[in-house]
C-alpha cells in the first residue's frame, strides 16, 4: 500500500454502522489489504426487514459487528456478488445466525492455472438456497434489489440496483478507489468490457461498490475505465510492434510507476488483455512470448 492507503486504513471506521442513505447502512470488515484498500464493506439494505449485501469474509469480528449492527432487525436475504473470499464466506455463518436465505450468483466450478495467485481466492464453500438470474429481484418493505449479470472480473459476477434509490451495489465490477484485477481463466477481459458497457446504458445516479467509497458520477467512472483498458491495449500494441515479449517484460513498461509488489496482478491484467486480443487475432503467442499476429 501507498501512504494515502495507509492513512484511509488507519481513519477506516471498523466494525461501525455508517449511515449512507435513508436505505443504505456499511459495516466495514478489518481486512485491508493491496487488492480490498479499507475493507470489505458490507451493505445492509431497508429498515425493519433487511437485505446484507456481500456479507465479508469468515471473520469472527467482523460478524459480530454485523449481528450488532442487525439487532432487532429481520434478514430476508443475503445477498452475495460474487465468490471471492473476501465477500461470501461469512454467509454461512450469518445464515446460521439469523435463519436468513443465501441468494445471488452461482457458485463457481473452480479453474486455476500456474500463475501466481493476486486474489482472496474462491469461497468453494460457497451454497446459495437461490440463484439470481439477470434480471431476477429479492425484496422487501420499501426496498427492492435487482441483479444484473456483470462477468468478467469473475465469471459468476452479479451487481444489485436498488430501485428506489437508483443506485447500483457493483461489487468489485466496479471499485471506488482502483481498476478491479481481471485474471484468467476465470477472468475474462471481453466480458468485461461488455459488461462495463453494459453500465453506460443505464441511468445509475450512484454506485456502491464492495471496496471504496461510493461513485457519485458512475457514468464518467464507466467511460474513464473503458478509455483505460482500451489505452493498455495500445501499449501492448506498440510494445509488441517492437519485438516479441514476455509478459513480465511487457509489466517493466507498462507499470513501471507501480509498486512491485502489484506486478504480479498487473501481469495477470495483461494476459487478460492478451488472451482477449488473441481471440480477435491482433496478437499471437509462442509459448511465454508474445508478439503482433501474421
Amino acid at each position: 500500500m501507498d501512504d494515502q492507503a495507509r492513512d484511509a486504513v488507519a481513519k477506516a471506521p471498523y466494525g461501525i454502522v455508517e449511515r449512507l442513505s435513508p436505505l443504505v447502512r456499511r459495516v466495514l470488515a478489518h481486512n485491508p489489504s493491496p487488492f480490498t484498500y479499507t475493507g470489505t464493506g458490507t451493505y445492509i439494505v431497508g429498515e425493519g426487514q433487511v437485505a446484507v449485501i456481500d456479507p465479508g469474509p469468515d471473520d469472527p469480528d467482523h460478524i459480530a459487528a454485523l449481528q450488532a449492527a442487525l439487532a432487532g432487525e429481520t434478514v430476508v436475504a443475503l445477498v452475495v456478488t460474487h465468490t471471492h473470499k473476501d465477500h461470501s464466506p461469512a454467509a454461512a455463518p450469518m445464515r446460521g445466525r439469523t435463519g436468513a436465505p443465501v441468494v445471488g450468483c452461482a457458485p463457481i466450478a473452480a479453474r486455476d492455472d500456474d500463475g501466481p495467485k493476486v486474489e482472496a481466492g474462491f469461497d468453494l464453500s460457497y451454497a446459495p438456497d437461490r440463484i439470481l438470474a439477470d434480471g431476477e429481484s429479492v425484496s422487501g418493505p420499501g426496498w427492492t434489489l435487482t441483479a444484473l449479470h456483470t462477468p468478467g472480473h469473475t465469471s459468476n459476477h452479479l451487481c444489485f440496483a436498488l430501485e428506489e434509490e437508483k443506485a447500483l451495489f457493483t461489487g468489485d465490477h466496479v471499485m471506488g478507489w482502483s481498476t478491479s484485477v481481471v485474471t484468467p481463466p476465470d477472468g475474462n477481459m471481453a466480458h468485461y468490457m461488455d459488461s462495463l458497457r453494459r453500465l453506460l446504458d443505464r441511468d445509475d445516479a450512484l454506485y456502491y461498490p464492495t471496496h471504496g467509497a461510493a461513485v457519485t458520477e458512475p457514468q464518467r467512472l464507466v467511460r474513464g475505465l473503458i478509455a483505460h483498458r482500451r489505452q493498455r491495449e495500445g501499449q501492448i500494441l506498440k510494445l509488441l510492434t517492437a519485438g516479441a515479449k514476455p509478459i513480465p517484460g511487457l509489466v517493466a513498461v507498462m507499470y513501471a510507476n507501480v509498486a512491485p509488489v502489484l506486478h504480479p496482478a498487473a501481469g495477470r491484467s495483461v494476459l487478460a488483455h492478451l488472451i482477449d486480443m488473441e481471440s480477435r487475432g491482433l496478437v499471437a503467442r509462442d509459448g511465454e512470448t508474445w508478439r503482433l499476429a501474421g
